[in-house]
């Protein structure tokens, strides 16, 4: 292990643990008046949120040193253990807003979302990268992962799930699209989805799905029912300006911003550090996902490449996702800001995920330092080389 720290990636180490501490103070912040309220000491949810982020470092350390071809060969297990989950927990799940989708086990619970989010990914690019020699016959390079994907698209919705949905949904494609699928398949396939959405709406549409599209595109309509969360997140982003109100000073979080240490966790960001804060986190979010994309570019196992890729994609899009929610730009969904947001599940896939994108980086970085140190030799043997010839000649 100890000989492998030289090729280490301390951008993709560093970026992540700073978000996830910085989350630990931020759900401090904003939910110390949300645990009294519910009954709780005011530290209640930092002493939780630190305990996952404990957990999550650990888990960060272990699989940073498990080599991801490990993934590969148990891709099957992997997605098997994840249908299962998203089964089992349709039955003997604990509904949570609306949503039955946790595993509660005493103080402590499970979102089989977030497993089935990183193991779609295994599962995607291992299956893609196998099946580069045929990928231009449909029925059998790209036809059988797009059955596994939407059966694990279908659990989550039936949870209801529309935000961890809407997060797998594009992540899926981004890894498909980058396996190298031909262009007619890929029309193909997005005119399937259309037609089945089409189909699927009217039984999808309800009064409250409705309500989070108005509420996110006409708040002022309703602003003490609908709109009242998101003209709340205005409030609190607009009191922030240029440096905010303060670490601490949100007033938001005083019982006006529901969730506000959980997917609103950025506009009580925006308000207490202003600007300045939140382009830090955005910069290092930034940081990640660009840092993704280029491992995913320099490594040359198929596997490997659409893996990291695939593990970027997810942050961004995650990203993306909640910061749409917060300013209006997308329905609310419930999906958390990664790394920051309060919740033990989310922060630990994703620094599992970390874990995995760093052992790539690893083995990229391996390969280019020996590339780098053989490089000189070789130019050295081959002087001496012409310098014998020229001498010989002579």
């Amino acid at each position: 292990m100890l000989k492998n720290w030289k090729h280490f990636d301390f951008t993709l180490m560093i970026a992540p643990i700073l978000l996830a501490g910085f989350g630990v103070v931020m759900v401090y912040s904003a939910s110390m008046v949300v645990a009294v309220v519910d009954g709780f000491n005011s530290n209640y949810y930092l002493i939780r949120q630190s305990i996952f982020f404990i957990v999550a470092l650990i888990g960060f350390a272990i699989i940073s040193f498990l080599p991801y071809q490990t993934y590969q060969r148990l891709m099957k297990l992997i997605i098997i253990a994840c249908i299962v989950l998203l089964v089992a927990v349709l039955f003997f799940g604990d509904t949570v807003n609306n949503a039955r989708s946790w595993f509660r086990f005493g103080p402590f619970s499970l979102q089989p979302a977030e497993v089935a989010k990183l193991g779609l990914i295994i599962y995607l690019a291992a299956i893609y990268s196998k099946k580069q020699a045929y990928l231009d016959q449909f029925s059998k390079g790209v036809l059988p992962p797009l059955i596994i994907t939407a059966l694990v698209l279908g659990l989550i919705v039936g949870q209801p799930d529309i935000g961890t949905a809407s997060i797998i949904f594009l992540m899926a494609c981004s890894v498909i699209f980058a396996s190298g699928i031909k262009w007619r398949h890929l029309f193909l396939l997005v005119f399937a989805g259309l037609v089945l959405l089409a189909f699927a709406i009217p039984n999808m549409v309800t009064e409250e799905r409705l309500s989070r599209f108005t509420g996110a595109y006409q708040p002022f309509n309703s602003p003490d029912l609908n709109g009242y969360q998101l003209i709340q997140s205005y409030v609190a982003i607009g009191n922030g300006g240029l440096t905010g109100e303060g670490l601490g000073q949100s007033i938001q979080k005083l019982g006006f911003l529901v969730e506000g240490h959980t997917d609103f966790i950025m506009a009580i960001i925006a308000e207490e550090l202003g600007f300045v804060g939140v382009a830090i986190v955005l910069g290092l979010l930034a940081t990640i996902v660009f840092r993704g994309l280029y491992i995913s570019r320099k490594c040359q196992d198929s596997f490997g490449s659409l893996l990291a890729l695939g593990i970027a994609s997810m942050v961004g899009i995650q990203t993306f996702i909640n910061l749409g929610a917060i300013s209006g730009v997308l329905p609310i969904t419930g999906v958390p800001l990664p790394f920051i947001s309060y919740g033990g599940s989310s922060l630990l896939f994703m620094m599992i995920a970390m874990g995995i994108l760093n052992n790539i980086a690893m083995q990229v970085n391996k390969k280019e330092i020996e590339k780098e140190e053989l490089a000189p030799k070789s130019g050295l043997f081959q002087r001496k080389s012409i310098n014998s010839y020229r001498g010989g000649k002579a």
